[in-house]
């Protein structure tokens, strides 16, 4: 039998970005619901902001979600990219959740358009390919990168500030009415953010794990 736990994989080896999912999670740990464990792909770069980043951590993601089948009810992979998600999802029985998938799914119940704040340029074609790829182009409303990469997230000073008025620009320049985090590394600045712009904020790694509580128990 598995136990009743959901494993978080931060694809990336930045230990901060993991520190700040777990903090995110909070929330969804509760008495008797399953443990949250967040654990950081050490073969993985810094910050995944490429195509070829997202690619090369397919191959050690999947070893680790072998190596841990039977430890676990749910797998998350904690990065907007979701790498590995449909290569993971061949090889366990275990639901396999991304939280790009995830949080896409959940905007869709808190607004009509959503816009995404991203982190650089560089991944802005890789995600509006993803959006077209799951049929949402109609609900999307566009993505505004604050131009800061994974490792200079944790600059709080300098990147609430950017993110609020990306935000602002998604809001009143592109007609979103919600918005998705484009980066797990964002995890910390949701109510900030949220409150700042007056718009739902989606931030992924939670929507991802509270589908993943539901897959489990249901």
């Amino acid at each position: 039998m598995t136990t009743d736990r959901i494993i978080v994989i931060n694809p990336n080896s930045t230990e901060e970005v993991t520190q700040g999912i777990d903090r995110a999670l909070d929330p969804l740990r509760m008495a008797g619901g399953p443990e949250l464990e967040c654990v950081t792909l050490p073969e993985g770069p810094p910050g995944i902001e490429t195509q070829a980043d997202a690619e090369s951590v397919v191959a050690p993601l999947c070893n680790f979600v072998k190596a841990r089948d039977n430890d676990a009810a749910a797998f998350v992979i904690a990065c907007y990219s979701d790498p590995g998600l449909h290569a993971a999802r061949e090889i366990t029985a275990r639901p396999v959740l991304g939280i790009a998938e995830c949080a896409m799914l959940t905007a869709l119940t808190k607004g009509e358009r959503f816009g995404l704040i991203s982190i650089l340029e560089s991944g802005v074609q890789r995600h509006l390919r993803y959006v077209r790829q799951l049929g949402l182009a109609q609900r999307f409303a566009g993505e505004v990168p604050v131009g800061l990469g994974v490792t200079e997230l944790s600059d709080k000073d300098n990147v609430l500030g950017r993110m609020i008025k990306t935000g602002e620009r998604l809001r009143d320049e592109c007609g979103a009415d919600v918005l998705i985090f484009g980066c797990a590394g964002m995890a910390d600045y949701r109510e900030q953010v949220a409150e700042s712009v007056g718009l739902p904020v989606v931030e992924p790694s939670q929507a991802a794990v509270t589908m993943a509580i539901g897959a489990v128990r249901c």
